[in-house]
C-alpha cells in the first residue's frame, strides 16, 4: 500500500522527466551568469508572463521577500490583504529583510477592494507618514480561491494612478489561469512584478521565478546575492523547472477535476461539511459537523496510508496534485468514512 500525501501540493515528487532533465542538464556558474539552463528558464519564464526579465530564486517566500526588498526603501509601507501568504506564512520576513511596515486591507476570501486600498495610500509628503512603497495581490489565493480579473484590474488602476507598483504573489498563478480559462498573461498584466512557484502543483523539486522590468530584475539579482541566493551550478535545479513550465502547466485542470471529485465525494458523507464554492483549484476545505478527536482521526488516516494535516480552527484541507488521481481520492474518502463510522 503506497502512501497518499494530501497535506499540500508542496509535497510533489519530481516526475521521471524532471529526474532525467536534472541528470543531463548542461550547467555553468550562475553567479557568473554562465549557466545556460538557468538562463533559458529565466528567458522562457519572462516570455510566458509577458515581462522583460526573470530571475530564478530558491523559493516562493524568497521571491516575495526579494520583491519587497527591491521595490521598497526601509520604513516604507506595503498594502496587502489581511489573510495573504506574505502576512501569515512568511515568518515576519518583511520586517527583517526589507524593513517595511505591512498595512492590511480586509480580504473577502482573497478579493481586495480597490477603494479600500486607495484610502490607505499615503498621499503627500507629511514627515510623520511612511511612504507607500508597494501593493501586493495574491492569485490564486492560498485559500484555494481564484481572484477575478476585474478585481485585479481595479487594484492595478489604483496603483498606476498613484504611481505605486503592484506585486503579485502568483505562487499558483498557473492554477489561477487554468481555473479562469485564460492565458497567464491576462493575470500578470495587472502586476508590475510577479512571483510564481515551479514547485507545488508544477512539481519541480526546488525553485520559483521573480519576473518584472529589466532594471528591477537587475537590482533583484544583486539583492539575491546579498541574501545568499546566488547559486552556482544551478542548472540541475532549473532543468526540472523547464519541465514544470512547459509540461506541468498544461495538466493542472486534471488536479482541479480531482479536487472537485474529492469535494463532492466528501460532501456525501454524514458529518462532513464541504465548502464546494471554494473548490476552484486543487484545494478542498471542509469541516466536521460533530466533535473530532484529532489524535484518533490522524491515526486512522495514517493507518490507511494517508498523510494529511490535522484540522486547524475547525477546518481541514486536502490538496490534490499529479500523484493524487481518482483511485487515490477514493482511498482518501474511504479512510475518512471509516473514521466517521468508528467515531459514532
Amino acid at each position: 500500500m503506497h502512501t497518499i500525501d494530501v497535506r499540500s501540493d508542496t509535497v510533489t515528487q519530481p516526475t521521471p522527466a524532471m529526474r532525467e532533465a536534472m541528470f543531463t542538464a548542461t550547467v555553468g556558474d550562475d553567479v557568473y551568469g554562465d549557466d545556460p539552463t538557468v538562463a533559458e528558464l529565466e528567458r522562457q519564464a519572462a516570455v510566458r508572463l509577458d515581462k522583460e526579465a526573470a530571475l530564478f530564486v530558491p523559493s516562493g517566500t524568497f521571491g516575495n521577500q526579494l520583491a519587497l526588498y527591491t521595490h521598497c526603501n526601509r520604513g516604507d509601507e506595503v498594502i496587502l490583504g489581511d489573510d495573504c501568504h506574505i502576512v501569515w506564512h512568511e515568518a515576519g520576513a518583511a520586517a527583517v529583510i526589507a524593513g517595511v511596515q505591512l498595512r492590511t486591507v480586509e480580504s473577502r476570501k482573497g478579493v481586495l477592494d480597490a477603494a479600500a486600498i486607495e484610502q490607505r495610500i499615503r498621499v503627500g509628503e507629511d514627515i510623520h507618514w511612511p511612504r507607500t512603497g508597494l501593493i501586493c495581490l495574491e492569485n490564486a489565493h492560498s485559500n484555494g480561491r481564484v481572484i477575478p480579473l476585474e478585481a485585479m484590474q481595479a487594484v492595478c488602476q489604483v496603483g498606476r494612478r498613484h504611481k505605486v507598483p503592484v506585486h503579485l504573489d502568483g505562487a499558483r498563478v498557473f492554477n489561477a489561469a487554468t481555473a479562469l480559462g485564460c492565458d497567464v498573461r491576462e493575470i500578470t498584466r495587472y502586476a508590475d512584478t510577479v512571483m510564481f512557484c515551479l514547485s507545488k502543483g508544477l512539481a519541480a523539486p526546488v525553485g520559483s521565478i521573480l519576473a518584472g522590468p529589466a532594471d528591477f530584475i537587475a537590482r533583484a539579482r544583486r539583492h539575491r546575492k546579498l541574501l545568499g541566493g546566488g547559486l552556482r551550478q544551478a542548472g540541475v535545479l532549473a532543468a526540472p523547472g523547464l519541465v514544470a513550465l512547459n509540461e506541468m502547466t498544461r495538466r493542472l485542470a486534471e488536479d482541479h477535476g480531482n479536487a472537485r471529485y474529492l469535494a463532492e465525494q466528501l460532501a456525501q458523507l454524514p458529518g462532513i461539511e464541504v465548502q464546494l464554492d471554494d473548490v476552484q483549484i486543487n484545494m478542498v476545505w471542509f469541516r466536521f459537523s460533530g466533535h473530532v478527536y484529532t489524535t484518533a482521526l490522524m491515526a486512522s488516516l495514517a493507518d490507511a496510508g494517508i498523510l494529511a494535516n490535522p484540522p486547524e480552527n475547525g477546518m481541514m484541507r486536502f490538496v490534490t496534485h499529479w500523484q493524487v488521481g481518482r483511485a487515490e481520492v477514493d482511498r482518501v474518502v474511504a479512510a475518512v468514512a471509516a473514521y466517521l463510522a468508528g467515531a459514532q
